[in-house]
């Protein structure tokens, strides 16, 4: 079980043969863990970086994005177009992994996705969430994106009523020694300006190895 597994898996090709490497994948003309195609993905290392296509969009993709860097999206702005999804953005985000999250007391208990808070359900199997003992309010919880045997990717979100309380950093560790256990990568994105994020991941053992995920939104 290793990283490189994962995006090899997820993206078509890990690690980049150069600098910025476009590749055909028949991925991303399929269902995602959501159900929805994610037409175009990427992730940058400072070795280099992948952005993933449907086979038929690579050789368009390549020419736009010739001389591109992570660092600089200005070219890459066209790639929805060319994938088929012009009314989609370009989107960036950091993006981070653990091999040993924080050693935080467990703060939630796995659920079916169907039981949990509405914002869960498109995860499906089971989410981690956290509940107030007296009520059984939900308070946090923790969605796992399944995207391949290798690599699943955490989402946290805490009820504004409950925030500062440590919840979300205690949750996505607890999350990640799950996946860990299971024998898959966890991983972690959130938007670069994010700080409330970024300090979550830090805390629960996801450090920000100067990574970078992109490519065209969901919706």
């Amino acid at each position: 079980m290793t990283l490189s597994e994962h995006l090899r898996e997820w993206l078509g090709a890990w690690p980049p043969s150069r600098a910025f490497e476009v590749v055909g994948t028949v991925r991303r003309a399929q269902p995602g863990w959501d159900g929805n195609v994610h037409p175009a993905l990427g992730v940058g290392s400072p070795e280099g970086a992948v952005l993933s296509v449907a086979p038929e969009h690579a050789a368009a993709v390549t020419a736009a994005a010739r001389g591109a860097v992570i660092t600089d999206v200005t070219g890459l702005r066209e790639v929805p177009a060319l994938v088929g999804y012009g009314t989609r953005a370009w989107f960036t985000a950091t993006y981070r992994w653990s091999t040993g999250p924080a050693a935080l007391p467990d703060a939630g208990v796995w659920v079916p996705a169907g039981q949990a808070p509405e914002w869960l359900h498109p995860f499906g199997g089971e989410a981690l969430v956290a509940l107030d003992q007296e009520t059984g309010v939900h308070l946090a919880g923790v969605g796992v994106k399944r995207h391949d045997r290798f690599g699943h990717e955490l989402s946290v979100v805490t009820a504004p009523a409950a925030r500062g309380r440590g919840l979300a950093r205690r949750l996505v560790a607890q999350a990640a020694r799950r996946v860990l256990d299971e024998g898959a990568v966890p991983t972690y994105m959130h938007a670069t300006g994010n700080l409330a994020s970024a300090a979550v991941a830090v805390a629960a053992g996801f450090p920000d190895r100067g990574w970078t995920a992109f490519g065209v939104t969901e919706r």
